[in-house]
């Protein structure tokens, strides 16, 4: 006999798969916190310094530019809770 191995059988390849697409699913769950934590820091970097400057010539330029850095720490926030979203289907 040329093939003398164990025969594969049908539970193992489902085990197998569903192995699989758990290790996936962490996978998207990992980068899904991680580029969106990646973007947001990019986005706070300018926003923040652009932010600094303005209030320092314009002290009234305060709740306008709050509101852009938070917008862009929110990106950060939405990738978590995408993160939490897919461990839940898990």
């Amino acid at each position: 006999m040329m093939f003398a191995g164990d025969p594969v059988k049908a539970a193992d390849t489902a085990q197998a798969a569903a192995s699989n697409a758990t290790g996936f699913g962490y996978l998207a769950a990992a980068l899904s916190t991680g580029l969106s934590c990646v973007g947001g820091g990019i986005a706070v970097a300018s926003a923040a310094s652009a932010a600094l400057g303005a209030i320092s010539e314009d002290s009234s330029a305060l709740g306008k530019s709050l509101i852009f850095v938070g917008l862009a720490e929110g990106v950060c926030l939405y990738g978590l809770i995408i993160s939490f979203m897919i461990l839940g289907k898990l």
